[in-house]
């Protein structure tokens, strides 16, 4: 007797595997696209959907007709039936359970965004607008509108989209991977913009990562909310074609450039101590800094970031102004304003090191993405923070195009990049044997070396009117030469040496001055080494440090004889200006990123005093191109007076071809000097232009009654001076 043959199991076209489902309710699929949408079986086309929630599917094309009722083949939301069309298209579905009926648009029945050409450019680390693809944007597609989302993530099992439009579960928008690029990327219809999301990402080992943020986020929620939010295209209308015009026709380094360094959050602050909006800002510091005579604004970063007492220094949002603020159109609108009244905003940038954050870029896909696996060069021992992996394409691309963003998005003047020390060198703060020395056995950062060499090449040839300014504190050679003659390619570095010696001669008792009068004729020999910027950032007056006020000796009419002296020795030096806020007016606290500055010190007439002499010193350098226009070339500088150790006086001639010459002459005791001999270059009488003792700046009123006269005696031409103490005067020739 033979044994009846089983009768095959019959599937329908739309019916596939209960492991199949399972894998789709768990969001564990490897490729739901294959599976989820609209497919083509056979003759027929077949949709399939996962809708928790859902008791019954209609699916329809998206002009509302309808073209199927889809069975449920899962009570936990999965439906499959036959749909009529005749091409592959995408589908909206009306779901309903009881009473409540609302309408999904299918993600999975939308083709891919990114093209092949992406892919490739991705690859090489050529592309050169991964802000216009990465991250999240709303998009029309395929006649849906919605927001596409791209994330960079190559060794995730999985990656997908949460967010507010899908109850935050993972397995709703799983994203399609590009193999080719490591990217993940959807298109959400129907979502709409201002929405929080993140990315959830299961590792390649399976396990479940803690959501993420996007990397390429262009908003960010307020801290503590570290979720990224969907914003739509930045939309402002520029007035600012006079002032980019000039700053890409001119050579910087012969411009006034006299910078406010400023920590948005602190300048000022509301009655209740909250933050000012950026148009309240706008309102407030734009005024000021035009009557202050400075020309660009430095901000501390303002890129999102999750801690306070960081300043904006260890950032999560490389893309993203923070939230703190308002909304990116906010710093645009503030960008906007300044550039119609001439000032340039200048951004902190932060492309040496980030935060490990667990929402960060800290093991992104469950591997070391961003950062360089090995401790030795992807952990800072300093901030304990991760390190770029700067030998990485993708890596360099990231950081490369946010440079670009900043300046084409936002319009900014310049990228004052920080902590470039730490990159160049393997061995940065590290002990022998915690560094691994590169390919020729020495401790310089090449791969460091070439990011940056590419980021400055890229940014110049994009926007020529941009500046990038490293802060770079060691001799490494050439660092504002161009890339073409080896040189690291930045517009301007920081000239710490100046800072240093001048604050150590500072604030040393008059006295003790003259055996350390080298201290303030040593940086003559290395001024023209590099386009340099000299800075009394917020550096020298943070960590106990003090303010610069308080730095000066001898009692409050000296402190503050000396500062408006060093202040103008500082202007009549040659290089480009840079000045912390609350300085200009001398506050006596150490700088604190939780309160406002102390501005109720503009009632007393000390403080007030230095405020205008800032204001006049900014004036001053801004209208003599002789104080300016050869900042950064030695023609521009003459030493009268160098040697002067007993009396500590000191006085040299700024000058520029076809410009009147200024005199600057320091006397840096407190006694008074009179019929001092001073060597000048032309015969006749000069007047007084700027006197740091002056009544008005709450100085002594000495001078020289607003004129001196140089006279030829056998061929040397100088001039009788009398020196007020503790002060700074500047001299031009009447013809």
């Amino acid at each position: 007797m033979k044994t009846p043959k089983a009768t095959p199991e019959v599937r329908l076209p739309w019916e596939i595997s209960a492991d199949e489902i399972a894998a789709i309710l768990a969001g564990s699929h490897s490729n739901p696209f294959a599976v989820l949408g609209v497919h083509k079986s056979g003759d027929a086309y077949v949709a399939r959907c996962f809708i928790p929630g859902a008791e019954e599917v209609t699916a329809m094309a998206l002009d509302g007709s309808v073209i199927g009722e889809l069975s449920r083949q899962h009570p936990d939301g999965f439906f499959a039936g036959q749909v009529s069309v005749t091409k592959l298209q995408p589908v909206r579905y009306r779901a309903r359970r009881g009473d409540a009926e609302w309408a999904v648009t299918d993600p999975y029945s939308f083709g891919p965004v990114l093209g092949p050409m992406d892919d490739y450019y991705v690859r090489e680390g050529s592309h050169l607008r991964l802000f216009d693809k990465m991250g999240a944007h709303w998009i029309k597609h395929e006649g849906a509108q919605g927001i596409h989302f791209a994330v960079w993530a190559p060794n995730a099992q999985r990656v997908s989209v949460v967010g507010d439009f899908n109850g935050w579960d993972g397995r709703r928008h799983v994203m399609r991977f590009r193999s080719g690029a490591g990217i993940w990327e959807i298109f959400a219809p129907d979502v709409p913009t201002d929405v929080a999301y993140k990315f959830e990402i299961r590792g390649r080992d399976g396990v479940l990562l803690p959501l993420k943020a996007d990397p390429f986020a262009r908003r960010s929620e307020l801290r503590p909310k570290t979720a990224s939010v969907a914003a739509s295209e930045l939309l402002q209308e520029w007035d600012d074609e006079a002032h980019l015009k000039h700053w890409s026709e001119t050579d910087k380094r012969r411009q006034p450039i006299s910078i406010y360094e400023v920590h948005a959050g602190s300048w000022q602050r509301r009655d209740d101590g909250t933050f000012l909006s950026w148009d309240e800002l706008a309102s407030r510091l734009i005024p000021y800094c035009v009557d202050m005579g400075f020309t660009h604004i430095e901000f501390l970063p303002i890129t999102e970031h999750p801690y306070d007492p960081s300043w904006g220094y260890q950032t999560t949002g490389l893309y993203a102004p923070t939230a703190r603020f308002g909304e990116p159109e906010g710093f645009a609108r503030f960008v906007n304003g300044c550039h119609k009244v001439g000032i340039g905003v200048i951004l902190d940038w932060v492309p040496a090191h980030f935060p490990t954050d667990e929402h960060g870029l800290g093991w992104f896909d469950g591997t070391a993405l961003y950062e360089h696996e090995d401790p030795r060069k992807g952990f800072h021992p300093d901030w304990n923070t991760a390190i770029y992996n700067f030998g990485r394409t993708e890596v360099i691309s990231y950081l490369v195009n946010n440079a670009l963003y900043w300046a084409e998005k936002f319009h900014l003047d310049g990228l004052r990049v920080d902590a470039v020390a730490s990159m160049l060198y393997l061995d940065y703060s590290r002990k022998h044997g915690e560094w691994i020395p590169n390919e020729y056995g020495g401790n310089e950062n090449l791969e460091a070396v070439r990011f940056l060499q590419n980021m400055n090449t890229r940014i110049y040839a994009e926007h020529p009117g941009v500046m990038t300014i490293a802060e770079e504190s060691t001799s490494w050679p050439k660092v504002s030469q161009p890339v073409h003659e080896g040189g690291l390619g930045f517009g301007f570095k920081w000239n710490m040496g100046f800072m240093h010696d001048t604050l150590s001669y500072m604030s040393r008792e008059p006295i003790h001055r003259k055996h350390h009068h080298n201290e303030l004729t040593f940086g003559l020999l290395y001024a023209y080494s590099e386009n340099f910027v000299l800075p009394l950032s917020h550096d020298e007056v943070v960590h106990g440090k003090g303010s610069l006020i308080a730095k000066m000796p001898g009692d409050d009419w000296q402190k503050f004889a000396n500062l408006r002296a060093y202040y103008a020795f500082m202007w009549g030096y040659p290089g480009k200006k840079l000045l912390f806020m609350g300085q200009e007016f001398a506050q006596w606290a150490e700088w604190s990123e939780a309160k406002s500055l102390d501005w109720n010190l503009l009632q007393y007439r000390m403080h007030e005093g230095m405020r205008r002499l800032v204001r006049d010193l900014n004036l001053t350098y801004r209208s003599k191109p002789a104080l300016h226009a050869r900042d950064c070339e030695g023609d521009g500088f003459e030493w009268l007076i160098a040697d002067d150790h007993e009396n500590s006086v000191f006085a040299w001639i700024r000058k520029a071809p076809g410009e009147k010459p200024v005199a600057v002459i320091c006397n840096l005791t407190p006694v008074y000097r009179e019929n001092y001999t001073v060597r000048l270059p032309i015969e006749g009488r000069w007047r007084e232009i700027l006197n740091t003792d002056a009544d008005i700046y709450g100085g002594s009123g000495k001078g020289n009654g607003g004129r001196v006269q140089a006279v030829n005696a056998g061929g040397n031409i100088a001039a009788s001076i009398t020196l007020p103490p503790l002060a700074t005067i500047m001299l031009e020739p009447e013809n």
